[in-house]
């Protein structure tokens, strides 16, 4: 029974010093939890997980803290991860639900997952290969400007604001979308800046400074649905915990800055059996990240979009994973209808 002991003081060290931040002792091992031994037995149990690599001193004479290795260790030991609470399953379906278009739902599931783990929560845009100009709309604005809206078949919605030099009546509005839906409807976001490129226009089309302005907004539209990028929340979350980051919090901030890290390191991660991707410290292998833990899951059909957390390691990670896993479950549901 030594190793199964081993393990129950493994994972009784890694929960205390996740909630206290404090270096763990085997007296306040003894107190806490129910390990039905005595305090030499215990330390016996510390010593050799210390000399497996597992906890580590940071301090002579002071308690033990998990290190890396003793993380990966007790992640690899979570078995069945714990359901969200009824109240949580609640707030996921009415906070997902209200969403009115694609990208509204994803900012409004990052911030759902940042309240849930105290992390900096993480979505990867869909990937919009298939996407097609579903729909668009012009409206006069005055004599000042034309508001101009685009709706992607895969529920993005994108809008532009043109300033103009006089007023358009709602006939010409809806000329004009007409021949642009009839030219350009059901076109890949892929592809369509090449299809405005080669379309002909009307020499009365020509004319028109709107047209023009018009087909340079649809093009970033496009650009811009085409671009791989990531929507985050509670980054503040960081400045909660700026402590657990031994050197320095500034790499971390600067990968969340950049995305280029995050993208990366996100089509690298797979989930394992119970449906997520943890990468702890140096297995991200981004000296960005070497501090940092990243717990990560696939959403909708789509193995190439991703959402998860960054933190510390020192992370709730029990809690962590299931909350990961449940959220993108419940997205990918919505996103299926």
């Amino acid at each position: 029974m030594t190793e199964p002991r081993r393990l129950d003081v493994l994972r009784a060290i890694v929960e205390d010093y996740v909630q206290s931040r404090e270096p763990v002792g085997s007296k306040a091992l003894l107190d806490r939890h129910n390990l039905g031994v005595s305090a030499a037995t215990i330390r016996n149990d510390m010593a050799l997980l210390e000399e497996e690599g597992l906890i580590a001193a940071p301090h002579t004479s002071s308690g033990r803290i998990p290190t890396e290795k003793g993380y990966r260790r007790f992640v690899d030991e979570i078995g069945e991860l714990k359901p969200l609470s009824r109240a949580e399953r609640d707030a996921i379906n009415k906070i997902l639900d209200s969403s009115t278009d694609l990208d509204e739902m994803l900012k409004s599931t990052v911030r759902l997952l940042a309240r849930l783990t105290n992390q900096v929560a993480m979505i990867q845009v869909p990937h919009y290969d298939t996407a097609s100009l579903k729909n668009l709309d012009l409206v006069g604005l005055g004599s000042t400007q034309v508001l101009m809206v685009m709706i992607a078949s895969n529920g993005t919605v994108d809008q532009r604001m043109m300033p103009v030099q006089r007023s358009y009546s709602d006939n010409e509005m809806n000329d004009l979308k007409q021949w642009l839906l009839n030219n350009f409807g059901g076109v890949q976001l892929a592809e369509l800046a090449n299809r405005l490129n080669r379309t002909e226009v009307s020499p009365a089309h020509q004319a028109e400074p709107l047209v023009q302005q018009v087909f340079g907004a649809l093009e970033e539209m496009a650009q811009a649905a085409n671009a791989q990028r990531i929507i985050m929340a509670g980054t503040a979350n960081l400045a909660r915990v700026e402590g657990d980051f031994p050197l320095s919090i500034t790499p971390v901030l600067e990968a969340l800055e950049e995305q280029v890290v995050l993208l990366k390191l996100f089509s690298e991660l797979e989930a394992d059996s119970r449906g997520v991707a943890v990468a702890i410290g140096t297995e991200n292998h981004y000296g960005q990240l070497s501090d940092a833990a990243v717990i990560a899951t696939t959403y909708s059909t789509d193995v190439r979009n991703k959402l998860g957390v960054l933190g510390p390691t020192r992370m709730n990670y029990p809690t962590s994973m299931a909350s990961v896993r449940a959220v993108a479950r419940y997205l990918s549901k919505i996103l299926a209808n």
